[in-house]
């Protein structure tokens, strides 16, 4: 019997807890600009409420409207783990209040849906719960599977493995691949501290610009009086 499409891989490596909380409080934004800029999710995945969100991916792949692999996927999941789903883009509710509550109990930190849910006002009372996903439908879903889950999957346009680390804030989602994530986190830490340090002088006047001219004059820009 050919299960391609139909399982489960239940070996996942995530990376250490250490390794993960040196993101805690890091904006997506500072964690990007360390990457290339290449690494966040497109910006129709958008926050439902303004639970920041940081843990590792479990990923599940759905088909279309179908939940049946996310209900296992919650029962899988362990405790700091973001549940990623691939949803196939059909406009119907993948979960709700229920499934996030259920989640929530267990010390899931989130859900991160390239695809639709609902109970809009269930989560937006959520305090240490977190959900990403393309929009809101009251249609439900079916549950008759197919789906996998333990897979890499697809995220508005950014791959995701199993226990990369995934930050969200208000700007949106950053995929970290684990095997880079320590080297990333200190990088993007020592960003923050110099960000927080322009902003201080920022606000007591002291605006540099130097860079601006400089590169204008290096790209050749011509000055007309």
């Amino acid at each position: 019997h050919m299960s391609v499409g139909f399982r489960i891989f239940q070996s996942i490596t995530r990376p250490a807890k250490e390794i993960v909380s040196l993101f805690q409080g890091l904006p997506v934004a500072n964690i990007a600009d360390n990457m290339g800029r290449l690494y966040c999710v497109e910006s129709e995945i958008r926050p439902f409420n303004k639970v920041p969100l940081l843990g590792t991916a479990f990923t599940v792949k759905v088909a279309g409207g179908d939940n049946l692999m996310f209900h296992k996927a919650i029962e899988l999941a362990q405790p700091g783990d973001v549940i990623v789903v691939n949803g196939f883009g059909a406009e119907r509710a993948l979960c709700g209040g229920l499934m996030m509550e259920t989640a929530r109990q267990k010390g899931i930190r989130g859900f991160v849906i390239d695809g639709y849910i609902r109970d809009n006002d269930d989560i937006l009372n959520m305090t240490d719960f977190s959900c990403y996903a393309r929009g809101l439908t009251g249609n439900g879903p079916y549950k008759n599977g197919p789906g996998e889950i333990g897979g890499p999957v697809a995220l508005g346009k950014q791959v995701v493995m199993p226990g990369d680390i995934i930050v969200g804030d208000a700007d949106g989602i950053i995929v970290v691949p684990k095997d880079d994530a320590e080297r990333i986190a200190l990088e993007s830490r020592k960003l923050h501290s110099l960000e927080q340090e322009k902003l201080a002088a920022y606000a007591n006047g002291n605006v540099n610009r130097e860079w601006l001219y400089d590169a204008l004059k290096s790209k050749g820009c011509e000055i007309i009086d």
